[in-house]
């Protein structure tokens, strides 16, 4: 059986680099896409940012109002989802060009099989050269490719080249780039795992390839012989063609564990909204909502309600998820993350009762109104009250 070929594509900071390309007075400028800074006192987080605004420390998922503290000069723009979407769109059309093979991970990354293109598009190399020479000339925009003979590897390759970087990782040198990397790349190394490891002494991949497969197992568990096949670079898993999406979710991490129900209410309500519109933008109803709470010390806990009717509406979705939680939260308990997720998917408007049609109707067209003001003004310039 002849050896697989995977790459990852990866857009450069995806959002950021679309508002430069669009306004082309932004080009060399920081700019955070996110939420509006009110001069250091807002409350939301960064979705993405440029590279000139990393040089200060800016990250996504900070608090806006550090990013605003590091570097209070950048340009903030808000979160322009539909156009996002819309240059994703011509991106994927890019990739279907090369393979049917593709397996979207996120609106700006995606696995491709390349595995016996070699007759349409040359070396697996080559292929990549071509793919990121094609989203350049077309979209204007650059993306880093990691190409290696699994999955994994070519996710950390494309992380390894960034930005506008192209890294092929054949099979002969897989072990030499892997090894001498941070064990933290490998995947399912979050930080539970990583304090056991760091604690074993495993510091480095090779570190853990030394170990047994018997000695991961008695310190994971069942997930110990699949780090030990991962830190030997075995990773069978191959590129799914076709991912149906089975959920959408938003998650909010806390700067600072609070107890604030007021607060939490209103994240809450914000990731409601989130998931709403994401829904709708999708086209796509669920039936089941579900809410995530973790609290200090990292605790987690998920509790699910579902419901008789297919939803995609904020109200529906927010007013569940406070029910969820108001029947676990205890009085005084830190919170460290929220989120909200919707599953159980059916396409979007297939009405189950002709009897409901005109109050869904009427809810349809109020949704539709405030996604179209966000569409145009961003994600901040309306929400919903308490």
């Amino acid at each position: 059986m002849a050896d697989r070929v995977i790459a990852h594509v990866d857009m450069d900071a995806f959002f950021a680099a679309i508002e430069q390309r669009d306004n082309p007075q932004l080009r060399g400028k920081p700019v955070v896409i996110g939420a509006d800074p009110k001069r250091g006192k807002g409350r939301g987080v960064v979705s993405t940012c440029s590279y000139e605004a990393r040089k200060f420390g800016i990250h996504s998922a900070m608090p806006i109002s550090q990013a605003y503290a590091r570097c209070p000069r950048a340009v903030f723009l808000p979160v322009r989802m539909q156009r996002y979407s819309d240059v994703s769109t011509q991106i994927f059309s890019i990739l279907y060009e090369f393979t049917p093979d593709v397996e979207p991970i996120s609106i700006d990354e995606a696995f491709l099989d390349l595995s016996g293109t070699e007759a349409l598009h040359g070396p697996s190399i080559e292929a990549a050269r071509k793919i990121k020479r094609r989203i350049y000339d077309e979209l204007c925009l650059t993306a880093s490719v990691g190409v290696a003979p699994v999955k994994m590897v070519a996710k950390i390759a494309s992380d390894h080249c960034k930005p506008d970087g192209l890294l092929e990782i054949t099979k002969e040198k897989l072990l030499d780039f892997l090894w001498p990397l941070d064990v933290g790349k490998l995947w399912g190394v979050g930080p539970k795992t990583r304090e056991v490891l760091t604690r074993m002494n495993i510091v480095k991949i090779g570190d853990m390839a030394k170990l047994s497969e018997d000695s991961l197992r008695q310190a994971f568990g069942d997930n110990g012989p699949r780090l030990y096949a991962l830190a030997h670079g075995i990773d069978p898993r191959g590129v799914e063609q076709s991912q149906e999406v089975k959920s959408v979710s938003h998650e909010h991490t806390f700067e600072k564990d609070s107890d604030d129900k007021k607060m939490l209410y209103q994240i809450l309500l914000i990731l409601s909204e989130k998931v709403s519109r994401r829904l709708r933008l999708d086209g796509l109803q669920g039936r089941t909502i579900t809410l995530k709470v973790r609290l200090k010390g990292f605790k987690t806990y998920t509790r699910s309600v579902t419901l008789p009717q297919m939803t995609n509406f904020v109200d529906d979705i927010f007013s569940h998820a406070r029910t969820l939680f108001d029947r676990l939260y205890v009085t005084g308990t830190q919170v460290r993350l929220l989120g909200v997720r919707v599953s159980g998917f059916q396409s979007a408007y297939v009405q189950e009762s002709l009897f409901e049609r005109a109050d869904q109707e009427k809810r349809e067209r109020v949704h539709r109104a405030v996604d179209l003001i966000k569409d145009k003004f961003g994600e901040r310039s309306i929400h919903r009250a308490i």
